[in-house]
């Protein structure tokens, strides 16, 4: 477990997966209702969850573009409706029996590489420098890793829930029959690119966490405020607001919970040794 790289794959494997008495009010998955009709409308369709996956990219693409040309009520639909989206492969890859490292990979590949384009575009326009805006895209970036963190190591010990996952990742996965192996290395060479750095940082803060059997609904319902839905769906009603400037020094001082959570579970939630 010292390695600290651990599995932040976690759309696939949502609240279902939980036991009862370990689900948990989760503030960023609001769009799991309608990612779960849109996916059964797709059942009996060849649309496939990774062609999902590219329809989130493309709503996240348009909100940028409402962004730079100043159409913020527009881009807050957009992105509401790329966490939507983003609940919908996911689903659909269950109804269909059909998982896959391909998708799993790209879709974190992507959330990082549209929270950059996301931030960027509001720094394009206001007066922020760019590392004002830098530090909002770490500050998000840290603020998921430890949800994701928190989220795996619960369902990983779950007493009902999903043991498939690992807390920690250390190597390439074998593809799933179906899709390509080569594919599989490129995508996860890639992710371990962009999120080592983030895991390796939180799992230092707070190595014991993996041992903790099981985190109260509470806590995790705090911690939810970091799931990137939330994110998306705050810097939604700013833009809506009039208040793009704001976002990136908001998103800078929103990680001082992440020392706050990390203080509450040391505290409170004592690991098992």
């Amino acid at each position: 477990m010292a390695d600290g790289k651990f599995r932040r794959h976690v759309k696939t494997v949502r609240m279902s997966k939980l036991s009862s008495e370990e689900r948990f009010i989760d503030v960023s998955d609001y769009g799991r209702p309608l990612a779960k009709l849109f996916a059964s409308r797709l059942k009996e369709t060849d649309i496939t969850p990774v062609q999902v996956t590219l329809l989130f990219g493309v709503s996240g693409i348009v909100a940028i573009y409402c962004i730079l040309n100043g159409y913020y009520i527009a881009a807050g639909v957009f992105l509401i409706l790329k966490s939507v989206i983003d609940a919908a492969d996911g689903e659909l890859a269950r109804i269909k029996k059909t998982p896959s490292y391909t998708g799993r990979y790209l879709d974190s590949i992507f959330d990082i590489v549209l929270n950059l384009m996301f931030i960027t575009a509001i720094w394009i326009v206001t007066d922020h420098s760019v590392w004002a805006a830098l530090a909002a895209f770490v500050s998000l970036q840290f603020q998921g890793t430890l949800y994701n963190y928190y989220y795996v190591i619960l369902r990983h010990h779950s007493a009902g829930g999903d043991k498939t996952s690992n807390i920690f990742e250390t190597e390439t996965p074998k593809a799933y029959p179906g899709e390509d192996q080569k594919t599989v290395n490129i995508l996860f060479k890639m992710y371990t690119i962009f999120y080592s750095m983030y895991d390796r940082i939180i799992y230092r803060l707070d190595r014991e966490a993996p041992y903790v059997q099981a985190f109260p609904r509470w806590f995790m319902t705090f911690v939810s405020i970091y799931g990137l839905g939330f994110q998306l769906l705050i810097i939604a009603f700013m833009l809506a607001a009039g208040l793009v400037e704001w976002i990136i020094p908001f998103f800078i001082g929103y990680s001082i919970f992440i020392l706050l959570f990390i203080t509450i579970r040391k505290l409170f939630l004592n690991a098992e040794t």
